[in-house]
């Protein structure tokens, strides 16, 4: 292998690392959760804030990010959001209250709005052909992978050392990578506009924050209640305002021809949806097994590896398979095998025996799934607009964790956890039906097959 193929991949390990920070964030505090609650006297119903502050800030942004990526440049919109996301990790760990805490959390998920689109920007537009294959697949895997290990990760820091360290273990990670970027990444030039359109990341973010409290707050006050009614009209009409604002925009956050990229948008909304269903089973599942079934946050850690091997088979799967028959396939099967494994939850969930192959089923779907929707996504993405193609990708998985967690758990705190994993399956019916119907399927470069492998 040449030195330059030697810092080609260099560059994708140290963006790896970084992405994998990020999406580790997402789950690594669902086993710390019932510890941080304790020591920082949480009430029960707002424990989910800890999650859902960190992807709402995060997905709401992240079309600012893409957008700054492309125009001031992408290396330093990384550095940036890299600078950002350490030292909120910093402050995470640190909090001394909950309403500290769920503020550092939300610029935590800044700093990755910053961070997630000028990083997978660097990839597309530095890697081609066969490599660029090869480098979204592995992206997608740490899309998936991630978010298993950070309930592994997150089982052994809660309970080896505190729930402190899920959050402080970000800060030697992220000052070692600010250092190495700029060794490894290249400086690739932004477009030169400083215009961001924050009225419209801003009123994007407000949107979904409020559609996320009517969720969760749903089951105390009645789906019915005046309260949840005219939350949900709040958030339509916020949402209705970014829309509006969009139109209006000299720099829209996205432009109007980007929504027209008909992969991108499937890919999108299937991320969405896989993201929800996956993020809420982590959520309801690691408080599950702590407090129905008695888990320690070791115990509850160790459980999720047979998921986590599961996701790691299925990635593998899904690259040998985009090569031979395009993405499509991947997607479907492995949403067919999501919405089955979200049926083992329902009708088994007593024990971690019954819960175990629950685990195998969802965990091989979500595997064979994301490396192919990340493939479909950016298929189309022109190069010079591939910060905002990722910022849209990326705001899809994020805001669909953040409603994932809401949604379901909104459904299990008001019925049970039976009635949560009905309702995950359901959803995953849908996708399963959409992704037939809608989502192209891309089939990579002559010669990007072997290298996959």
């Amino acid at each position: 292998m040449s030195t330059e193929d030697r810092t080609s991949w260099a560059l994708l390990a140290l963006l790896a690392v970084a992405q994998f920070m990020v999406v580790l964030d997402i789950t690594i505090v669902n086993v710390a959760l019932p510890s941080i609650g304790a020591g920082l006297g949480f009430a029960p119903a707002d424990l989910q804030w800890v999650v859902t502050a960190y992807v709402l800030c995060s997905g709401g942004l992240l079309l600012v990010g893409g957008r700054a990526a492309d125009m001031v440049g992408r290396r330093r919109t990384f550095l940036a959001g890299l600078g950002v996301f350490t030292a909120a990790s910093l402050a995470c760990g640190l909090a001394p209250s909950p309403g500290f805490l769920i503020a550092a959390r939300a610029v935590q998920g800044s700093g990755a709005a910053l961070l997630t689109p000028s990083a997978l920007a660097i990839v597309t537009s530095t890697y081609t052909g066969a490599q660029r294959v090869t480098a979204l697949s592995l992206w997608g895997a740490i899309a998936s992978g991630g978010i298993g290990v950070g309930v592994l990760l997150g089982g052994i820091l809660t309970s080896a050392l505190s729930w402190h360290w899920v959050f402080l273990v970000n800060v030697p990670v992220g000052l070692a990578a600010a250092l190495l970027v700029p060794r490894v990444v290249p400086a690739l030039p932004g477009r030169g506009r400083r215009s961001l359109d924050l009225p419209g990341g801003l009123t994007a973010v407000a949107g979904l924050g409020v559609l996320v409290y009517a969720l969760s707050g749903a089951p105390d006050h009645g789906w019915g209640s005046a309260r949840t009614l005219l939350l949900l009209a709040v958030a339509a009409a916020l949402l209705a305002s970014f829309a509006l604002l969009e139109r209006v925009a000299k720099e829209p956050l996205v432009a109007p021809s980007t929504w027209r990229i008909g992969s991108l948008v499937s890919g999108s909304v299937m991320m969405l949806g896989a993201t929800g269903i996956m993020a809420g089973a982590f959520f309801l599942n690691s408080l599950h097994l702590q407090d129905a079934l008695g888990f320690s946050a070791l115990e509850t850690g160790l459980a999720f590896l047979p998921f986590v091997a599961a996701i790691l088979a299925g990635v593998h799967m899904s690259s040998r398979a985009i090569g031979r028959v395009g993405s499509r396939v991947p997607i479907v099967a492995g949403m067919l095998l999501v919405t089955a494994g979200a049926l083992l939850f329902a009708v088994a969930h007593d024990s971690y025996g019954e819960l175990l192959p629950g685990f195998l089923v969802l965990g091989l779907g979500i595997g064979l799934a994301f490396p192919a929707i990340s493939i479909t996504a950016m298929s189309d993405v022109p190069h010079e607009s591939s910060g905002t193609g990722s910022g849209v990708m990326s705001t899809f998985h994020e805001v669909g964790a953040a409603l994932g967690v809401a949604a379901l758990s909104a459904i299990a705190f008001g019925s049970d956890y039976q009635a949560a994993a009905i309702g995950a399956a359901i959803a995953g019916a849908a996708l399963t039906l959409l992704a037939a119907a809608f989502v192209p399927a891309v089939r990579p470069a002559p010669g990007a097959h072997a290298m996959m492998h």
